[in-house]
C-alpha cells in the first residue's frame, strides 16, 4: 500500500485563506503541496516525504527547493485518499483520522524547516481557499 501522498504543483505564486484571512502565501516561484496521509503512516515516512519534496527537481532548469531556496506551501488534504472505485460517493477509510494525520503533517513541515526550507502552511482541519498560478502547468503526484 502507498503511504504518504502529495500532489505537487510548480507555481509562480500561491496562497491559502481561512475565514477571509491569508494564513500562508508566497509571491514567487515555488511549490504548492497538497499533502495526504493514511492510517498506516509513520514519522519516518513523513521525514522521507519532506526530503523528497525539498529535493524534487521540478522547478525551472531541473532545480529543487533545496538548490534554489524556493518556498513551499503545504496544505493538508485528506481527500487525496478518497476511494472512488465503487459507487458514486468516495470512501475515506484509507485517510488517517485527524488525531493521527495532524502530527504527521506537522512532522513533514518541521522536517522541511529543519532542512532549511521556507515553508508556508494552511490550517489543519479548516475550510481553506487555496489559490495558485501554475507554472507550466507542471503537476506531479509524489508517493512514498
Amino acid at each position: 500500500m502507498i503511504d504518504v501522498r502529495a500532489v505537487v504543483a510548480r507555481v509562480t505564486r500561491a496562497s491559502v485563506t481561512v475565514e477571509d484571512a491569508v494564513v500562508g502565501s508566497f509571491d514567487e516561484p515555488g511549490l504548492l503541496v497538497l499533502l495526504g496521509v493514511t492510517v498506516s503512516d509513520t514519522p519516518a515516512e513523513a521525514a522521507t516525504m519532506a526530503r523528497k519534496l525539498h529535493e524534487l527537481r521540478i522547478l525551472r532548469d531541473e532545480q529543487s527547493c533545496a538548490t534554489t531556496g524556493a518556498p513551499l506551501l503545504v496544505v493538508s488534504q485528506f481527500t487525496l485518499y478518497g476511494d472512488t472505485r465503487k459507487g458514486r460517493r468516495p470512501s475515506w477509510t484509507a485517510a488517517a483520522r485527524p488525531e493521527t494525520a495532524e502530527p504527521l503533517v506537522d512532522a513533514v513541515v518541521a522536517e522541511l524547516q529543519a532542512r532549511g526550507a521556507r515553508v508556508e502552511t494552511g490550517r489543519f482541519g479548516a475550510m481553506m481557499s487555496v489559490e495558485s498560478v501554475n507554472d507550466g502547468p507542471f503537476t506531479v503526484v509524489v508517493e512514498i
